[in-house]
């Protein structure tokens, strides 16, 4: 994967979140694209949602919107989009975003992402132009514009060249099957009367790798406490 489309409501919240840092300067120097499509342009009055079929509140966001947008950007029959991309729906109840599928999102094919909104997406989208559905958590967002900019933010850096040094990787959190990161420190040494662990500053790089190794492994175990 080098490149990202998202389809969405609101374009620029997904750029402006994307196109900073590490992430942004890659995008810039052409490691890796995003580009950001608005749905309502692809809508002939505008308007990418209608009430839904059987009453209840909220709009949904129709298909044939959908579908026209990737039609006219990829130049092929909606259906046949997910046949060479990766095409993710954004929604709540989708599978929860973790390490593991950051990692096979990066390894794979190039991604479009489809960000729900208002309601709901009708479910011939989920179900004849998605390949996946994808979410933050359990809990509900306004739009999908966070979960995309936060799943192209995570897959890009795990393309090659995108961070400065690749060894940035090594001992992250989630890394590895049930390690977290250790703690960070910088100076000054002393704030406040609160030391930096006397190990960070011993030069002795053994105990220093033997000592982040071991609170990463107890951030683990009391993660969410």
């Amino acid at each position: 994967m080098r490149n990202i489309d998202v389809f969405c409501v609101f374009p620029r919240a997904v750029e402006a979140a994307v196109r900073v840092g590490v992430v942004g300067r890659a995008i810039e120097r052409g490691l890796v694209g995003l580009r950001c499509f608005d749905l309502r342009e692809y809508s002939p009055d505008g308007r990418i949602d209608d009430m839904p079929y059987g009453g209840g509140p909220g709009m949904v966001v129709r298909v044939d919107v959908v579908a026209r947008a990737l039609e006219e950007v990829y130049g092929v029959p909606a259906r046949r989009v997910r046949e060479g991309r990766r095409v993710v729906l954004t929604e709540a109840w989708g599978r929860v975003m973790d390490q593991r599928y950051v990692d096979e999102v990066a390894a794979g094919p190039d991604v479009t992402v489809v960000c729900g909104r208002y309601g709901g997406v009708d479910e011939r989208v989920r179900t004849e132009l998605a390949t996946e559905t994808v979410s933050l958590g359990d809990f509900v967002l306004s739009g999908g514009e966070i979960v995309a900019a936060a799943l192209a933010d995570a897959a890009f850096r795990r393309i090659e060249g995108v961070l400065g040094n690749r060894e940035s990787l090594l001992g992250e959190s989630f890394s590895e099957e049930g390690v977290l990161g250790p703690p960070q420190y910088t100076r000054p040494a002393v704030w406040e009367g609160v030391a930096v662990p006397e190990v960070l500053l011993s030069g002795d790089h053994g105990r220093i790798k033997a000592w982040r190794e071991e609170q990463g492994r107890l951030r683990a175990a009391r993660r969410g406490r």
